[in-house]
């Protein structure tokens, strides 16, 4: 387990002000920097750093050099030559025989600790520049807007009025068809324009036989009832004339039982299809199914004509649809694309399509669905990232639990994130600790390539996880507004790329993700939450006007159970964010963590005191950022 932060800990991590290059070649040499403060009776914090490498499998001792001192701290620097694709490391910071510590990713810890948490830096993690800036806004095609659509219904089709309520539980759950379009979500991007997001996540559009569409009838062509192959290429011209990117969703583990494919291997054996799926008299259906459902059959991965088709090459469908209005791909149940049984080809998957995307789309992002541990997946030259629910949303909602109903024999069935027990309500030091365990198993850029999510089209709203009710409606009242408005503080505030839901900014509640997939409610502006509106106006400003929110380092000062604290350090700027969840005494700790110049000017939130060389964070719940220097 990582140690506890605290506020005059020796830091590193890969951001630019501690590492010169974040994607190093073979043979070049990398300058490290460790920041080391000075302890509370300004002695100081260490007299040796020595960096440990792991070089061809073997520890590398290097010892840094102290570079520089002010008054608070002082900086040492390493070379650190690349002769790896992935090199971990990590220092030892000592005053002497006595002090005996290891700085990693996870922490500082006065033992002996795996290399499980060391520092990464990898040759082949390349993530495109343009991504560290990013908001996203995540759509669902068929409940954001609707224009007239020429397309009949088709027979599984239930036809909706637009402010029906959506059925999330039954057999009928796939089937509401509610008309929305992507002509509809073209007229509507003045919204993504007045919120402040700059790109635009779709799931997936594909033909298919529902309106989830993640049972794909076809990967060549999108869905009549969304308006088609051309419709897609109007939204992506849309998206770019309005500056925004757009991302696409690509389910590589499996395909519609009605898909042109499937169907072709059901009926001729001999076709090259048959190679796509693994039919066995072994399955229960014959065949293999994804979770053993009959209607989704999973791919073979090592066919490689499925390969060809699918995602491996400029004619593959992946280099396709990027080639027609799309900056990258969000790939579903990537963390099961091409496990099956023995077989594990999941890094060969992942490698393949981004060598396709770095041929016809060369600053294209590859982000990878994962709803649980993905850090074994993200060294390589794979995903970009991963959707973040382990290192910031199951913490988060831990941490901002407002006892929203949960768990077995509750009838709204709001469980944790799959598992069938309530949402823990847990301290924010076991919050930090989760945090700074899956963060540091990975390379920086793979963090800061992963998106962050306080909710998604697959899980229940943050408004109810915070408190704010179950009905579908919004929160007008405000019930879980505090709380909700917390967790968008840290979700604008830290490493990653922020992703809201349609409709979060509205105050809007759900239960489960199929009751998340309500129709925007467009016509009825009087229920909008207007105060949730404007902080995420204001907090995705902030995102985008201080650069040390978007590409700056995370270095935490503290963390106890009813707040959090860390400063996002950028060569250009140094913020501090303080997050409260309810009140709590006011922390204090020593102005000199902040660094030599410790002037605040407070940006939003509640303003911080300093005086005889300590400083006072507020215990009022919110989040507080402020500019340090």
């Amino acid at each position: 387990m990582s140690a506890e932060p605290h506020a005059l800990d020796p830091h590193h991590d890969g951001s630019p002000l501690y590492v010169s290059t974040p994607a190093p070649s073979l043979g070049d040499v990398v300058t490290l920097r460790v920041r080391v403060p000075h302890r509370e009776d300004r002695t100081p914090g260490a007299t040796e750093v020595v960096l440990r490498t792991v070089r061809d499998g073997e520890p590398a001792i290097s010892r840094a050099e102290r570079v520089d001192e002010d008054a608070a701290g002082a900086w040492w620097e390493v070379g650190l030559r690349i002769v790896n694709r992935v090199t971990s490391y990590r220092f030892l910071v000592s005053t002497g025989p006595a002090d005996f510590r290891w700085l990693t990713a996870t922490g500082v810890h006065a033992r002996d600790v795996t290399d499980g948490g060391d520092f990464r830096i990898s040759t082949q993690h390349r993530l495109p520049d343009w991504v560290l800036d990013q908001v996203g806004y995540q759509v669902f095609p068929d409940r954001f807007a609707k224009t007239e659509v020429t397309a009949p219904a088709p027979d599984w089709a239930i036809p909706c009025e637009w402010d029906q309520p959506v059925v999330h539980q039954g057999p009928d759950v796939p089937y509401q068809w509610y008309g929305g379009t992507l002509d509809g979500v073209a007229e509507h991007l003045d919204h993504l324009d007045h919120l402040g997001a700059t790109l635009l996540y779709l799931t997936p559009v594909f033909e298919a036989w529902s309106t989830h569409r993640y049972d794909a009838v076809s990967f060549d062509r999108v869905d009549p009832l969304l308006g088609g192959d051309a419709a897609l290429q109007r939204l992506g011209d849309a998206v770019h004339d309005h500056g925004l990117r757009l991302m696409g969703d690509l389910t590589t583990n499996h395909t519609g039982e009605h898909h042109d494919w499937f169907e072709k291997a059901r009926e001729d054996p001999a076709s090259p299809e048959r190679s796509f799926y693994r039919f066995s008299d072994d399955e229960e259906h014959g065949y293999a199914a994804w979770l053993d459902i009959p209607s989704l059959p999973k791919l073979d991965h090592s066919s490689a004509e499925l390969a060809r088709r699918l995602y491996a090459g400029p004619e593959s469908i992946a280099a396709h649809w990027l080639r027609n209005g799309l900056d990258g791909w969000r790939v579903d149940v990537a963390n099961m694309t091409g496990r099956m049984g023995a077989d594990d080809l999941a890094h060969t998957v992942a490698e393949a399509l981004r060598r396709t995307m770095d041929e016809v789309a060369d600053d294209g992002w590859l982000l990878a669905e994962h709803g649980h541990d993905a850090t074994a997946d993200l060294t390589g030259a794979g995903w970009h990232g991963t959707m973040d629910y382990a290192g910031f949303t199951r913490p988060v909602w831990c941490w901002l639990n407002g006892g929203a109903p949960g768990g077995p024999g509750i009838p709204h069935g709001l469980d944790y994130l799959g598992l069938p027990v309530d949402i823990p309500v847990l301290p924010g030091t076991a919050a930090v600790a989760t945090m700074r365990d899956v963060h540091g198993s990975i390379p920086w850029t793979a963090w800061q390539g992963s998106t962050m999510h306080l909710d998604s089209h697959d899980t229940p709203r943050f408004r109810t996880v915070a408190g704010g009710g179950t009905d579908g409606g919004t929160d007008l009242a405000g019930r879980g507004r505090d709380l909700h408005l917390v967790g968008l503080g840290l979700q604008m505030s830290m490493p990653g790329v922020p992703v809201v839901f349609m409709g979060d900014e509205l105050g809007l509640t759900a239960v489960d993700g199929e009751h998340a997939r309500t129709p925007y409610p467009w016509a009825h502006r009087e229920t909008w939450d207007e105060p949730t509106m404007a902080a995420y106006l204001q907090w995705i400003a902030l995102r985008r006007e201080h650069v040390a929110l978007r590409r700056g380092g995370l270095r935490w000062l503290h963390a106890g159970e009813d707040s959090m604290t860390f400063l996002r350090e950028h060569p250009g700027q140094t913020l501090l964010v303080h997050a409260v969840r309810r009140p709590t005494e006011p922390v204090d700790l020593p102005l000199h963590a902040l660094g030599p110049s410790p002037a605040l000017r407070c940006l939003v939130g509640v303003t911080s005191s300093v005086g005889d060389g300590r400083l006072t964070l507020p215990g009022e719940p919110g989040v507080s950022l402020h500019e340090v220097g």
